[in-house]
């Protein structure tokens, strides 16, 4: 059965994280992606391990095959003015071009969206830019680890009376790709009632502020950012990740009600501690938050995580431990809902990968093909979508347009 994106075809030219981000939702939901490479300058993600076995490969990278699933991949040199007509024969037979190189690269090649438009008037551009097209640091380069302290989520990271701390890894980059698959799809929409395409100007630096507007409201209605507090709750105690017994075991434990933490203390044998006056309200517990997590530490310190995670939850307590990889890759509720794609990939062979997140009932998806690897889909593209024949495709690799 069809995807709901069945039928709409996409010429990418995006690279690293971002911007595959946005095109691996639209492939999922069944767009025919064409992703343009060049082996003059490969992609940075193609170089990021992990590495199957510890061999590197710019068609071995985990990173990139991650990000990549379902797509179609050519060479094609855009700084070559005959690369560059190639890719608008493509941009002309699509619905939708995606970019996210810095500030003014995509019109040095001649495929800004004014050029675009002359050869497909319907066309949806999104430029997923740093800064956005417009304002004083637009041609700014950017990069997503720079954009997490930018947004202010560093100076929301940390633990009471620390420094703001990074956040573990580059959230500006498949946030800002979400957010764009998304305007994509809104855009198609719009072109659906209307008939008209149109340029989709997005900062992936702005894509990363609204995911913390609470942040801003605070200090909007209360002339103060947010404290720092680790895994502390402004409202909620006790809550916080307790250690568990065994190395670098945890478990994540939050009541939200008297009764909860009424529970919690029949749990850990201490019942009076639902009576004693520094826990007996929601509001006593946050004063004496420290001490309070002392005494529940005290428990989880002996009990497996899994074991206590049991335990809690059959009392109606809110809890949880910290999943390892493995563990995350082993779980029975992903399993379940077949979140995990595994497809023969012509190098490295049957991986498995994070998969689609979302289940429709009407217009299933799946994950078609592994990601491709470089210039894997140069046949179909070159000859069976643009019609060239054997000598003109081996003229173009001579005269390395298709490289």
């Amino acid at each position: 059965m069809a995807g709901p994106l069945d039928g709409i075809r996409v010429a990418d030219f995006t690279w690293v994280w971002a911007g595959p981000t946005n095109t691996m939702q639209l492939a999922h939901m069944g767009a025919e992606v064409i992703r343009m490479e060049t082996s003059n300058h490969i992609c940075t993600l193609r170089m990021f391990p992990p590495w199957p076995d510890g061999q590197p490969g710019p068609n071995r990278s985990g990173y990139f095959n991650q990000y990549n699933q379902g797509k179609r991949a050519i060479l094609l040199d855009l700084a070559k003015d005959e690369g560059a007509a190639i890719a608008k024969r493509i941009v002309e037979m699509s619905d939708v071009a995606v970019e996210n190189f810095a500030a003014g690269v995509i019109d040095r090649f001649g495929l800004g969206y004014e050029d675009l438009r002359k050869v497909n008037d319907d066309i949806i551009m999104m430029s997923m830019s740093g800064y956005g097209a417009t304002g004083p640091e637009k041609d700014y380069v950017s990069y997503g680890p720079a954009q997490v302290p930018m947004s202010g989520l560093s100076s929301l990271t940390g633990y009471k009376g620390w420094q703001p701390m990074h956040v573990g890894m580059s959230y500006g980059d498949p946030t800002a790709g979400l957010h764009a698959a998304f305007a994509v799809i809104a855009a198609l929409y719009y072109r659906d009632r209307t008939g008209k395409g149109q340029y989709i100007d997005m900062s992936q630096w702005e894509s990363s502020m609204v995911v913390i507007g609470e942040a801003f409201m605070q200090q909007v209605m209360n002339g103060a950012p947010p404290e720092r507090d680790g895994s502390h709750d402004p409202h909620m105690a006790p809550h916080n990740v307790y250690r568990c017994a065994g190395e670098d075991r945890w478990i994540a434990i939050g009541c939200g009600s008297d009764e909860e933490f009424g529970a919690l203390c029949g749990v850990i044998g201490k019942a009076e501690l639902a009576s004693d006056a520094r826990f007996a309200t929601i509001a006593d517990r946050k004063a004496n938050e420290d001490a309070l997590d002392a005494e529940i530490e005290a428990w989880t310190s002996e009990q497996d995580p899994f074991d206590a995670m049991e335990k809690l939850q059959a009392a109606g307590v809110a809890a949880y431990p910290p999943l390892v990889n493995q563990e995350v890759m082993e779980s029975p509720q992903l399993a379940a809902r077949d979140f995990w794609v595994e497809h023969e990939h012509p190098e490295v062979g049957v991986r498995r990968h994070a998969g689609i997140p979302w289940h429709f009932s009407e217009t299933p998806l799946s994950v078609k093909r592994a990601a491709p690897v470089l210039g894997q889909d140069n046949e179909y593209v070159f000859g069976e979508l643009l019609g060239m024949g054997s000598d003109e495709i081996a003229g173009l690799v001579e005269r390395e347009v298709i490289k």
